[in-house]
């Protein structure tokens, strides 16, 4: 994966850099021992590292404010980095960058349970803001399967999901107000704590946009009343394809369950041996959760075994108890450590119109044979956010060259199909140089337009989202 050469005048500058942060930050918040830094060196996306010139660890927005403010005079490139849980690379840092992480700033600012909103700082973990408010009765929808270690500032930047976004939304769906520091150092506020703010829409603009525009320290998040129960049901099929239909039809039907996952049969071996949660041995597992009361749980699931049982399943599991429950949810949210056992692989992030999932696990089924790597799928089949894993060896010279040959045909084939190229992982590196595959030059101008607005110098994460040929005259400017 290529990446721009490093500034050799920014690295040159390297001590007097160091020396002006440490002015406005406290000692420990600066690291730039080469061995130390190298905890930065990549992301989730661990194929690609390089490690930064310096990290620094702000606790504070007007800390966060200041660290841009020093780099924009010195003409430091900057990438934001939340916990580091990234699957795009979007935190992957150049040689002449400084990481600014966010960590550090993770305090409850405000909690409202009458308006039903929390504002947090950027660096607190995503289960984290639950389990602040949980206790009254409420949570925070969007639930990434990182969501113990994922920060709310990756989650805005990447505009995270999860197997609860069929019925809540993404991130964006969830996000009423942030405190942002541009690249300058100046600080502002946008959104807020009230249903919709007047003029631009520029809090949907923020959301996604991957650390290109500014450095999120603060978020007005939508909490909301938990659901008086929920009730998850397995369902399994000797066919991929079969199952994807049961979740075309489910949707077809008007039913809106809070959740519909998928995996196939490499998943679940995988997932057994890792969690024993007690999946059926069959080729396709779908868990699909409804909620509210015990009579609305009743009506949703009564229509939603009907679908499922005119598909010829396996087996159909509808939980008893909570501890049932858990344990058809458990190797669900073990799947991604459970492969992570078994081989080294690459996960994607195509979205598809739901009505394309029989078809589009066929075909990848097909490119596995022709490309002679395995894959394994699991994903958020409501909402048509896939999540292929394909399988390869990280030591065997040019495996993860075909590995990214075949995982660019599949992101082509979402977008062929009407669908797009990333759906909660953001495009970061892994999707920059597909960009083209998707937006016309016309469309990727106006978007680098918005970020010349933004941020002139292009000095924010400015290796990502546009393929590197296309942002070059601005990059050098």
């Amino acid at each position: 994966m290529e990446m721009p050469a490093p500034s050799a005048s920014v690295l040159s500058r390297k001590d007097q850099l160091v020396e002006r942060l440490r002015q406005v930050l406290p000692p420990n918040s600066v690291i730039s021992d080469i061995a130390e830094t190298r905890a930065y060196e990549c992301d989730a996306l661990t194929a690609y590292k390089c490690p930064p010139l310096c990290a620094v660890l702000p606790s504070s927005t007007k800390e966060v404010a200041a660290v841009l403010k020093i780099c924009h005079d010195m003409g430091v490139p900057v990438v934001p980095r939340g916990s580091g849980t990234s699957l795009a690379g979007g935190a992957l840092p150049t040689a002449d960058s400084v990481i600014l992480g966010v960590a550090r700033m993770n305090q409850v600012i405000e909690t409202n349970y009458d308006d039903r909103y929390i504002k947090v700082q950027t660096g607190r973990t995503n289960l984290s803001v639950t389990g602040a408010v949980e206790a009254n009765g409420f949570f925070y929808a969007p639930d990434p399967s990182s969501q113990l270690a994922c920060a709310i500032a990756g989650n805005i930047a990447m505009n995270s999901g999860g197997a609860h976004c069929l019925k809540y939304g993404v991130t964006t769906n969830n996000l009423m107000g942030v405190t942002m520091v541009m690249m300058d150092g100046t600080v502002v506020e946008i959104g807020g704590a009230h249903l919709d703010a007047g003029g631009l829409d520029l809090l949907g603009l923020i959301c996604g946009s991957e650390g290109q525009l500014g450095v999120v320290t603060e978020a007005t998040l939508r909490i909301l009343h938990k659901p008086e129960g929920a009730r998850p049901v397995l369902m399994g099929y000797d066919s991929n394809e079969v199952a994807g239909q049961v979740v075309s039809d489910i949707i077809k039907a008007g039913i809106l369950p809070v959740a519909i996952e998928f995996m196939d049969r490499p998943c679940i071996e995988a997932t057994e041996a890792f969690a024993k949660a007690g999946y059926p041995m069959c080729e396709a597992l779908l868990i699909v959760e409804v909620e509210g009361s015990d009579a609305e749980i009743d009506y949703q699931l009564d229509l939603i075994m009907k679908i499922a049982a005119s598909h010829n399943p396996v087996e159909l599991r509808q939980a008893k108890d909570t501890d049932e429950a858990g344990r058809i949810w458990l190797g669900r949210k073990s799947a991604f450590g459970a492969m992570g056992q078994i081989s080294d692989y690459m996960c994607l992030d195509g979205t598809i119109p739901v009505s394309s999932l029989p078809f589009m696990l066929k075909r990848i089924g097909e490119m596995s044979e022709e490309f002679g790597l395995k894959v394994g799928n699991v994903f958020h089949a409501g909402d048509g956010n896939m999540h292929p894993l394909i399988l390869f060896d990280a030591n065997k010279p040019g495996d993860l060259e075909l590995c990214e040959k075949f995982g660019a045909e599949i992101l082509k084939l979402c977008v062929e199909v009407g669908g797009c190229l990333t759906g909660e992982h953001g495009v970061g590196i892994e999707k920059r140089d597909l960009m083209d595959v998707q937006f016309d030059p016309a469309d990727l101008e106006a978007q680098m337009a918005v970020k010349d607005v933004f941020d002139r110098k292009w000095l924010l994460n400015a290796a990502k989202v546009f393929p590197l040929e296309t942002s070059a005259q601005r990059r050098a400017a």
